[in-house]
C-alpha cells in the first residue's frame, strides 16, 4: 500500500454511490482507467470472444513467460483466489471501485502473504484445490502493485497471462481492448473461406457449397464474382481470424456485419457475454466443420435455438433469400477491436431446383424450445428446454454387448455429431448387475476408438443407475475395478539434493466435467504435506520447505478415483 493514498474502501462506497444515481443506458467503457498488467509491451496469443471448444475466450492471452512479474491493473482489493488443476489454474480477481473486476489466471505463484493465506486454508482443508473469498480489508491493492507471476497452471497450454476485465456485480467478462489497453495493432482481419448453405424454411441445412477467398484490390472476393444456389434461402459462414503487429498467432475478430445490398441484415459484436451462454458458441459456429477439421466458421445466420447476446441488427435471422432472375450483392465487414476492417464482396442468386431432403428416419421428435422426455423399460432421457439449438428427429436403439464389463444394453442416441447445449438426464437399467459391484458402476459414454468417459451416476429406486450427459451418444453400464497409478517422476531413497518430489497419477477411465477426478492424499511421517496437481500433466509435486529435519521419512501417498478405488504408495526417503 501507498502512503497517502485514501482508504481503498472509501473509494469503493463512493464509486457504487455514483454509479447507483447517475446509470448510464449506453456503455461508456473508461479508457484511462486500468494499466498493463504487466511491464512491457502487449503481445497477444489470444483475444476475446475468440472461439474455443465449446466456448468463447472469456479475456485476452498476454504473451510472456514463466515468472513473470504481475501487477495490479488499477486500485481495489483482492476479492476472489482460486487454485485449481484445470481451468484457470491459480487465480485471482480484483475488486475495483468503478464496477468492474480483474482477473488474472493461470498464474505460477501469489506473492508471499496470499501465498501463505492460500497455503493455511490447504492446511486446514487437507487439500490441495481451494476458493477463497477474502474480506474487503485483508488485501488491499494500489495500481502498480505486484500481486503474481505469470505461469502455465490450469488449462494453458504455455506460459502466458489469461486478464479478464469483469462487471463486478453480474461477473459478465467484457473485452478488455475496450478500456484502452495499449496493443499495437493495425493489421486488418485476414479472410480465409466461404460457405454457403441451402435451406428450408425451418433454417434446416439441405447442402452446402465451400469457396476459398481470393484478394481484389483492397479486399476480398470469390473468383467468378457470383455464387449460384439450387435453393432460394441460403445462410453463409466465414472463416476469418485476426493478426497483431509483432505476433504470428491467428487470433478472433471483433465484430461481423453481413449486408444485402445496403441493408445491414446480421452482426455480432464481441464486447461481452455471460458464461452462461458461452456454450452457444456451438451454434454459432459451423459444428460440423469444428469437429470433422478444427476449423472455426462464423456462422452469419442464427439457428432457432441460439440465444446467444452478441447478435444485432438481424433481419430474417441472417436468412438470405433469392430469385432466379436478379442477383443479390452481399458484403461482408470483419473488423477487429481497434477498427482495422476487411471487405468481402459478392453476388448470389438463385439457380436450379433445391435438392430434396431425405425422409427422415427417426424415433423421437425433440422441438428445441420444448423439453422432451424418452421413456422406456431399459432407459429414460429428460431433455430440459433448450438444450439443443434446433429441432431434432432423434434417432434410438440399443444392442446387446456381450464383453465382461457392460452390466446393460448399449442405448445408441442419436449421433455425437449433434451439439448439445445443457446437460440432461440418463438413467439405464441394469440387465445383471452382481450386488458387490454396484458401488463401482457408472454410466458410461462409449466413443471412437475404444474411447470410455465415466459420467458418474447413482442408483435410484427403479434400479436405475442415473447421472447427467451432454454429449449425445452411446451410452451403458461399466463398473471401475482398477485403482489408479502412481508412477515416481521424481522420487528416490535418496531425496538429499533434491528441492522436490513429483508423481505421475493417472486412472483407466477419464471423467466428465460434473463427475470428480482424482482425489490425492500426501503425508509425511503422518503429517498432511501440500501436492501440487497440474491435471494436463497428470503430475502432482511436493516441493520441500526448510521445515523437515535431516534423516529418514516415511511418505504415505493415496489416490482415490470416482468409484473409491485407492491405489497407496509408502516409501522411505532420507533429506
Amino acid at each position: 500500500m501507498i502512503a497517502g493514498k485514501p482508504p481503498v474502501l472509501l473509494l469503493l462506497v463512493s464509486a457504487l454511490f455514483l454509479l447507483a444515481f447517475f446509470p448510464d443506458s449506453e456503455p461508456h467503457y473508461p479508457r484511462d482507467y486500468f494499466h498493463s498488467p504487466i511491464k512491457g509491451p502487449l503481445l497477444l496469443a489470444g483475444t476475446f470472444g475468440e472461439l474455443r471448444p465449446n466456448h468463447f475466450h472469456s479475456g485476452i492471452d498476454i504473451k510472456g513467460g514463466m515468472g513473470v512479474p504481475v501487477y495490479a491493473a488499477a486500485d481495489g482489493y483482492v476479492s476472489r483466489i482460486k487454485v485449481d488443476a484445470s481451468g484457470y489454474g491459480n487465480f485471482l480477481q480484483i475488486t475495483h471501485p468503478n464496477g468492474y473486476s480483474t482477473c488474472y489466471a493461470h498464474l505460477n505463484a501469489f506473492i508471499p502473504e496470499i501465498r501463505e493465506f492460500v497455503l493455511s486454508h490447504q492446511r486446514a482443508d487437507e487439500k490441495f484445490e481451494v476458493e477463497l473469498f477474502p474480506r474487503a480489508d485483508q488485501f488491499p491493492v494500489y495500481q502498480g502493485d505486484l500481486i503474481a507471476e505469470m505461469g502455465n497452471t490450469g488449462g494453458s497450454q504455455g506460459p502466458h497471462l489469461h486478464f479478464e476485465i469483469r462487471e463486478t456485480e453480474s461477473e459478465i467478462p467484457l473485452n478488455p481492448l475496450l478500456f484502452g489497453l495499449d496493443v499495437t495493432d493495425n493489421q486488418p482481419p485476414r479472410m480465409h473461406q466461404l460457405k454457403m448453405y441451402w435451406l428450408n424454411d425451418r433454417r434446416e441445412d439441405l447442402g452446402e457449397n465451400l469457396f476459398s477467398l481470393i484478394r481484389k484490390g483492397s479486399g476480398y472476393g470469390i473468383k467468378g464474382d457470383t455464387l449460384l444456389a439450387p435453393s432460394d434461402r441460403v445462410g453463409f459462414a466465414l472463416k476469418v481470424y485476426d493478426h497483431m503487429n509483432y505476433v504470428s498467432n491467428w487470433n478472433g475478430i471483433y465484430s461481423l456485419d453481413v449486408f444485402k445490398g445496403d441493408s445491414l441484415i446480421y452482426n455480432f459484436t464481441l464486447d461481452k457475454f455471460s458464461f452462461d451462454e458461452t456454450r452457444y458458441l456451438n451454434a454459432h459456429l459451423d459444428y460440423d466443420a469444428y469437429r470433422e477439421d478444427r476449423a472455426y466458421f462464423n456462422r452469419c445466420y442464427a439457428l432457432p435455438g441460439n440465444h446467444l447476446s452478441i447478435y444485432r441488427h438481424e433481419k430474417n435471422n441472417g436468412v438470405v433469400t433469392l430469385s432466379r432472375t436478379k442477383a443479390v450483392k452481399m458484403k461482408m465487414v470483419a473488423k477487429d477491436a481497434d477498427g482495422n476492417a476487411s471487405v468481402l464482396e459478392f453476388w448470389v442468386r438463385q439457380k436450379g431446383d433445391p435438392p430434396v431432403r431425405p425422409e427422415k428416419t427417426y424415433n423421437y421428435f425433440l422441438p428445441y424450445d420444448e423439453a422432451s422426455i424418452v421413456d422406456n423399460p431399459s432407459v429414460y432421457l429428460y431433455f430440459p428446454d433448450s438444450t439443443l439449438y434446433q429441432d431434432l428427429y432423434m434417432e434410438y436403439n440399443f444392442s446387446t454387448d456381450h464383453s465382461d464389463n457392460i452390466y446393460s444394453s448399449v442405448h445408441h442416441i442419436h449421433d455425437a455429431a449433434v451439439p448439445v447445449n445443457r446437460y440432461f438426464d440418463i438413467a439405464i437399467r441394469a440387465t445383471s448387475m452382481p450386488e458387490n459391484l454396484r458401488d463401482k458402476a457408472f454410466i458410461a459414454y462409449c466413443g471412437a476408438g475404444n474411447y470410455v468417459l465415466n459420467c458418474g451416476g447413482k442408483w435410484n429406486e427403479k434400479g436405475f443407475l442415473e447421472s447427467k450427459a451432454r454429449s449425445l451418444g452411446d451410452y451403458c453400464i461399466m463398473t471401475d475395478l482398477t485403482p489408479p497409478t502412481i508412477r515416481p517422476v521424481n522420487f528416490k531413497y535418496d531425496m538429499r539434493r533434491s528441492g522436490s518430489m513429483s508423481f505421475r497419477i493417472d486412472d483407466n477411465y477419464p471423467t466428465a466435467g460434473n463427475v470428480p477426478g482424482l482425489d490425492f492424499h500426501a503425508t509425511i511421517d503422518g503429517q498432511w504435506v501440500l501436492m501440487e496437481y497440474d491435471a494436463k500433466r497428470d503430475r502432482i509435486t511436493h516441493t520441500f520447505s526448510g521445515n523437515l529435519p535431516s534423516g529418514k521419512h516415511n511418505l504415505r501417498l493415496v489416490v482415490r478415483d470416482a468409484v473409491g478405488n485407492e491405489r497407496v504408495l509408502e516409501e522411505e526417503f532420507l533429506r
